[in-house]
């Protein structure tokens, strides 16, 4: 092979390695931080969207607040720091009387106590029909101390006289008094 055809193969080789070498030293990893820039750019674009997306949402956040701290501060008088069963079970069967049902019977259970939080199961039966039914458990439900429901039986009396069977199993709530040493 003459000179001139070697020194053309030696150019020609020289100029693939340093389009080569360019191509894996410089332009492939420039390409590769180029794609890692743009996908943070997305993301971060997308960060921002749900930030400001978020951010809408703050007044409505605002309110469900307020409205939880309404209920905070009702947890006091809606459980008071006194057992005062006697008077809540008059209060029950006076809210029975008040609605005309009959047959009752109120009877509290065995006191159940869990640190400062402590319950009362009480059963309450009675007969009458739907519509006074749903009256006294409107007014239970308002009522100023915390009761929860756990079970409400309603059936229908043998006579099929349009009166319903009402048994109902719940818990009132009281506080515990901190103790002072």
């Amino acid at each position: 092979m003459p000179f001139r055809e070697r020194q053309q193969v030696l150019i020609c080789v020289a100029a693939v390695v340093m389009v080569g070498g360019f191509l894996l030293f410089r332009y492939l990893p420039s390409r590769k931080k180029l794609r890692s820039l743009e996908q943070q750019r997305v993301e971060q674009t997308l960060a921002i969207t749900k930030a400001s997306n978020d951010s809408l949402l703050i007044p409505t956040i605002k309110e469900q607040l307020a409205k939880l701290q309404e209920i905070a501060e009702n947890y006091e008088k809606n459980v008071p720091a006194k057992r005062s069963l006697g008077i809540f079970l008059h209060r029950i069967t006076d809210l029975m009387d008040s609605h005309e049902l009959k047959d009752q019977l109120v009877q509290p259970g065995e006191e159940v106590t869990s640190g400062r939080l402590n319950g009362i199961p009480i059963s309450m039966q009675c007969k009458g029909d739907l519509k006074q039914m749903f009256k006294f458990f409107k007014l239970l439900a308002g009522s100023e101390r915390l009761i929860r429901i756990e079970q409400v039986k309603l059936s229908n009396t043998k006579d099929f006289s349009g009166d319903v069977t009402m048994q109902t199993k719940g818990v009132i709530y009281y506080r515990s008094e901190p103790e002072l040493y």
